[in-house]
């Protein structure tokens, strides 16, 4: 897995824990299925884009897309 996609995933689930939110708490405000997000905190395998955008929503945490430098 990318070094980028790890830094995400670490701070989502720093944000969920400071608020206090358990992984099913998370994914109903997600609306995702609780195994979902214990797949992406495992980082077993590089997260479908619609996930991270759901869950960082959920934690009111921004994800932009910035075009690469060529």
């Amino acid at each position: 897995m990318p070094d980028n996609c790890i830094a995400i995933i670490d701070e989502l689930i720093e944000l969920r824990k400071a608020k206090g939110l358990t992984q099913r708490q998370l994914a109903e405000a997600a609306n995702l299925a609780q195994p979902a997000i214990a797949r992406l905190e495992s980082k077993a395998a590089i997260p479908q884009l619609d996930t991270l955008l759901k869950v960082a929503a959920a934690l009111d945490f921004k994800i932009e897309l910035v075009p690469a430098s060529e």
